[in-house]
């Protein structure tokens, strides 16, 4: 509980001028999945894994004998980036009640305390960091880098207070498939980069285009998201700049092979027409949703295509 934070008599956790629900003394599995954000660790985890595998192949070692070393990477960077979300929880919870997105948050109704929401995280965080350690030491340097860029530069710093903050979680959202290649070869090859980068660039265009949708709870809650701060029109030309950018990086890994090259490029010059037909758009909430279902969808195959062409 923040220093605003009060208790009623009624047992209700007051939160500023926010009442939320009576604290519960019983915590349900889903509420920690909710605190971690399962979907963007899930998600990240993917990319993580396409890291690992693809370092393996690549060291001409393979994933058998480095079964251990895939393990301890995916728990590892599963759990820095669940103790990530988790600190960023607790950090946000004077805006989240604001936001439909996140006012049901274990955080907001009172199910977590403040305290229990920093333990949770800082184990989480801890652990993982220990996982990485097993694998190489600059696996858990940057699984390091990443938890502190979001939670201090991200979470703490420039969410609050720049349109850049943005781009400055895209460099913490960017480190699982480099965390995942360190894990079996600290060295980092030119490949493990790119990938770096693909996470990077594909970043601003996705969450721009949630910002959008969220524009009025962004703009409620004080968050200068660059829709809230610059308007749609600017926000529409960032995002096609991004997705422009990432279409000739993905085809940097065209040694993957015929088929992985043709589908990255269809796949970013499909995204990249859909971005331009951003400009003439009638309803550009419902270009915006149909842009971040497409980030979504151009994630999961790209990652996944790199691992198939491979087998």
């Amino acid at each position: 509980m923040n220093k605003t934070d009060s208790l009623s008599k009624s047992g209700e956790v007051v939160q500023g001028d926010t009442i939320a629900a009576p604290m519960s003394q019983s915590h349900s599995w889903k509420d920690y999945l909710v605190l971690a954000k399962q979907g963007i660790v899930t998600s990240n985890l993917i990319t993580t894994f396409t890291g690992v595998f693809l370092a393996a192949i690549y060291t001409s070692t393979g994933l058998a004998a480095n079964w251990q070393a895939a393990l301890f990477a995916i728990l590892g960077s599963g759990l820095v980036m669940a103790g990530a979300c988790t600190f960023n929880n607790y950090i946000d919870r004077d805006i989240d009640p604001i936001m439909e997105r996140t006012k049901n948050r274990p955080s907001v109704t009172g199910r977590f305390s403040g305290k229990h929401i920093l333990t949770v995280g800082a184990i989480q965080s801890i652990i993982g960091l220990i996982f990485l350690s097993l694998t190489t030491a600059t696996a858990a340097i940057i699984g390091a880098i990443g938890l502190f860029i979001y939670v201090v530069l991200y979470s703490m710093w420039t969410k609050r207070t720049t349109t850049l903050n943005t781009i400055v979680g895209s460099f913490s959202g960017a480190v699982p498939p480099l965390i995942g290649w360190a894990a079996i070869d600290g060295s980092l090859h030119m490949y493990a980069w790119l990938l770096f980068f693909i996470m990077f660039f594909w970043q601003p265009p996705h969450f721009l285009a949630l910002a959008m949708r969220r524009v009025d709870e962004y703009r409620a809650a004080g968050i200068p998201m660059l829709p809230v701060v610059a308007g749609f029109e600017m926000t529409k030309r960032q995002i096609v700049i991004y997705v422009a950018a990432l279409l000739p990086v993905s085809l940097l890994l065209y040694p993957f092979g015929i088929v992985y090259t043709v589908v990255a490029a269809i796949l970013g010059v499909g995204w990249l027409a859909l971005g331009i037909s951003g400009f003439k758009a009638k309803d550009d909430l419902k270009w915006a949703k149909q842009m971040f279902v497409y980030s979504l969808n151009y994630l999961t195959i790209l990652f996944v295509l790199m691992v198939i062409v491979h087998l």
